[in-house]
């Protein structure tokens, strides 16, 4: 059976041990190494890939919210804490699940297999150079390539792409799931853009394809930090 390796982020001690104990009934999980700072477990990525983050919010320095919206993390992360206010925050971060303290196994174990769910869709993805989109009664097929940028329009996602614009109504976190990240990059709670489309950039504004797209905060490091800036 193949591992996936994950991390612990969190500085409660009781906390930490329950998530490690629930990590080790699980035989498709190896836990790598545990952290009590934001921080610590930063300097961790830069150098190392692990499939899973279990990440806490509330810790001193530097929050678990902070980490995300300041560094690239490929890995699919599960929040775990005790404050119910940062889901919103947490989802527009794109994280897998979001698990309240204290959560039960059953919980716990729903999560990790939409994480595992998740990195099975991305692998399968990466080795395509094309997607299908569910739109009206079919489904289209998009050449990743091709894609210039996408754009949320109330309850519908239209993708713009080189030869033709499609409406579906799925939604952004799904397609983040099916596109490489490295292709296509959420810049705004409305706008995806593929990166080798990108004219320019002016302050917080993206030319692409002769439109000015705006960059939020939210997502703002994650993207300079995917162009390297």
């Amino acid at each position: 059976m193949k591992k996936y390796d994950c991390i612990i982020i969190e500085d409660e001690p009781l906390a930490l041990k329950k998530t490690s104990d629930f990590i080790k009934k699980i035989p498709f999980l190896n836990l790598c190494s545990t952290f009590d700072s934001a921080l610590n477990g930063l300097a961790y990525l830069k150098t190392n890939e692990v499939a899973i983050l279990f990440l806490d919010i509330n810790m001193d320095e530097f929050s678990g919210i902070e980490l995300l919206e300041n560094s690239k993390i490929k890995s699919q992360v599960i929040i775990t804490t005790a404050y119910e206010q940062y889901a919103l925050k947490g989802y527009e971060l794109n994280v897998t699940d979001y698990l309240l303290k204290p959560f039960t196994f059953n919980r716990f174990l729903q999560a990790v297999n939409k994480a595992h769910e998740n990195i099975e869709k991305y692998t399968t993805a990466t080795q395509k150079d094309y997607i299908f989109v569910k739109t009206e009664n079919r489904l289209e097929k998009i050449t990743l390539k091709n894609i210039i940028y996408i754009e949320g329009m109330r309850d519908y996602i239209r993708i713009h792409t080189t030869d033709k614009k499609i409406m579906t109504l799925q939604n952004f976190k799904e397609l983040e799931q099916i596109i490489p990240s490295e292709m296509v990059c959420r810049v705004h709670k409305s706008y995806m853009v593929a990166l080798n489309k990108i004219e320019s950039i002016t302050r917080n504004r993206i030319k692409i394809a002769d439109q000015l797209i705006p960059i939020s905060e939210t997502y703002k490091g994650t993207f300079f930090q995917m162009i390297g800036k």
